[in-house]
């Protein structure tokens, strides 16, 4: 074996002005949607009440964010997009003592790095607009023009002289999709101030200033959300809280719904998203999360935004004290908002999107369904002279054989072995198999509503259904625009004789927007297929034939795998060997 041939040591250098300056960009500037919050969160600084955001190629090629705030004086320009450069903070700190969302200098400095930048700016007392250019991190020029006070700023370009970080950028569409959910989240932080978004297709996202919290949160979590939404208020150690959250019944898949500001700036939070969803305890199936919009005021000398580059990130002193603060407000207020006794498991879900099953009938599908109608109880355990002959399951050479007994609660079937009984989940044995006919290429059935259902979609519905066509039609949804705000829905998956329900396509975009399902960790083209087959399966209350369960099972027994869990790992069958029977009932083993 040959010795490692020794490395030339290399000498510590200072890297240039130049590279110094990429590399402190790249930690504010990551994507559009990272530009378009570090823009805005300046426009909400200088006191804006409206703000437009223009969009060319996802933000790709040319973004505009433009504000009705106070402007910058035309002498002060130069500064402004100059390094280390603001008017929020004294020269001499200390740097705890800022109260706005960050440094208009330090966000302009850091986009001129990467990205052509043009500033046209107008205080109230000035008579004309004037502006900078910059390119590259250098000043480019000054130029003047008409509008009213405020500030644009254009931002071309991005990540011309950076070439590497461009190309991991994702398509158009889906950069498209970050920067509603950035606008989005800013808008739920401060619902005062009125946003639009308008891209070459014309305006898709439209959030006017909202008079209270709870209507701001359905523009943005859509018009079920407020069916069972309860208000939370509080106190919590150095501050408190205020905010809506979702009744138990209406979760989400991820917690990516629940929408955290502190002190007017939005931030994610992990501990304190727990300390929420711990709060619901056994209300909500343990792999959902709650919904809706917390607004923490804590204490300036209890806070440090400056955790992390793109201020998204916080650190509370004394954190552990607040999350058990939060975490007793939300409990107070859920059991003071009289929740319904404690849901069933994942099949008690109540989706966001109404009751508009797909049946053919035209529904508005924001109407909610109740809880009671999501599970049937369906008992049929009969003997086999009444049911009929028991369906048997054609296994694979080599693997045991199963006689299907009958199913419990329209969900689980029982089945005889050779070796005892098996419990099988019908959702996840018919969610894998058609997420093997997706991953092989493959698309599902689709089957033509005689009356289209009407959708109420929102600005990041909107915005998911336009990154993800492709996704879409494979599932086997079609849905088309139908007047302002409203689409139609026209065809649905179709499985075994059983349509997809209407709002699963709902489901589908939120999840998709969030790059499919969370709890694959396989690739996003594999969590997206299985966010596909999660929504286009047999659900919990369907009730299907012993044929169509036997012919299933065989299917996924004749996979090259025989895979045994759904694609986020639920198992699908769980036998209890004749032994353990025995065991379980004091009998000695026959």
């Amino acid at each position: 074996m040959n010795a490692a041939a020794p490395t030339e040591r290399r000498r510590i250098r200072r890297l240039s002005a130049e590279t110094v300056e990429r590399i402190a960009a790249g930690e504010v500037v990551e994507r559009p949607a990272s530009v378009v919050k570090e823009l805005v969160e300046n426009a909400l600084d200088a006191g804006a009440a409206s703000v437009v955001v223009r969009l060319a190629g996802g933000g790709l090629d040319r973004l505009e964010v433009s504000d009705d705030g106070d402007g910058i004086p035309a002498a002060e320009l130069e500064l402004a997009v100059e390094p280390h450069a603001t008017s929020k903070l004294p020269p001499a700190g200390p740097i705890e003592e800022i109260a706005t969302l960050g440094f208009r200098g330090e966000a302009l400095a850091a986009i001129g790095a990467v990205a052509r930048l043009r500033l046209l700016s107008r205080p109230p007392d000035a008579e004309l607009a004037e502006g900078i250019a910059v390119a590259g991190g250098s000043p480019a020029g000054r130029f003047a023009g008409p509008r009213a006070p405020g500030t644009t700023v254009t931002v071309e370009e991005l990540f011309y002289n950076t070439p590497a970080r461009r190309k991991f950028l994702r398509s158009a569409a889906r950069e498209q999709v970050e920067v509603v959910r950035t606008l989005e989240r800013l808008y739920l932080a401060r619902p005062s101030v009125s946003y639009r978004l308008v891209t070459e297709g014309g305006t898709i996202a439209e959030l006017p200033a909202a008079t209270s919290l709870a209507d701001a949160a359905a523009r943005v979590l859509g018009a079920g959300f407020a069916e069972g939404a309860f208000p939370v208020a509080g106190e919590l150690p150095g501050g408190r809280v205020v905010g809506t959250l979702g009744a138990p019944s209406r979760p989400a898949a991820t917690s990516t719904e629940l929408y955290l500001a502190v002190n007017g700036r939005p931030i994610v939070s992990r501990p304190l998203a727990l300390a929420v969803r711990a709060a619901y305890g056994d209300t909500m199936p343990r792999p959902r999360f709650p919904t809706g919009v917390l607004h923490l005021e804590i204490a300036r000398d209890r806070l440090d935004v400056n955790v992390h580059p793109t201020k998204r990130e916080v650190r509370l002193s004394g954190g552990r004290d607040v999350e058990d603060g939060l975490r007793r407000v939300v409990r107070e207020a859920l059991v003071a908002a009289d929740r319904p006794a404690p849901l069933r498991g994942s099949a008690a879900v109540s989706p966001r999107a109404g009751d508009a099953r797909a049946s053919g009938r035209p529904a508005e599908a924001n109407v909610p369904r109740p809880a009671s109608a999501v599970l049937p109880r369906q008992r049929t355990l009969e003997p086999p002279a009444r049911a009929g002959a028991p369906a048997v399951v054609a296994a694979a050479a080599g693997r045991p054989r199963l006689e299907l007994l009958g199913s419990l609660d329209a969900l689980y079937w029982i089945a005889a072995s050779d070796d005892g009984l098996v419990v099988v989940d019908q959702h996840a044995a018919s969610e894998r198999l058609l997420f093997e006919t997706l991953l092989g290429g493959g698309r599902l059935a689709r089957q033509s509503l005689v009356e289209p259902v009407i959708l109420r979609l929102t600005a990041g519905d909107r915005a998911a259904l336009a990154a993800h066509a492709a996704e879409v039609g494979a599932s086997g949804f079609a849905v088309e625009e139908f007047g302002p705000g409203s689409h139609r829905l026209t065809a649905v998956p179709s499985y075994r004789g059983r349509r997809a329900p209407a709002e699963g396509l709902v489901e589908l975009l939120r999840e998709l927007a969030g790059g499919g399902r969370p709890t694959l960790p396989d690739g996003l083209v594999a969590r997206r297929a299985a966010s596909i087959a999660c929504h286009a399966a047999l659900r919990a209350g369907d009730v299907v034939e012993r044929t169509t369960i036997a012919d299933l099972l065989g299917a996924l027994d004749r996979l090259p795998d025989r895979p045994r869990s759904c694609p986020h790992g639920r198992p699908i069958m769980v036998s209890l060997p004749r032994a353990r029977l025995d065991r379980w009932f004091l009998r000695s083993p026959g």
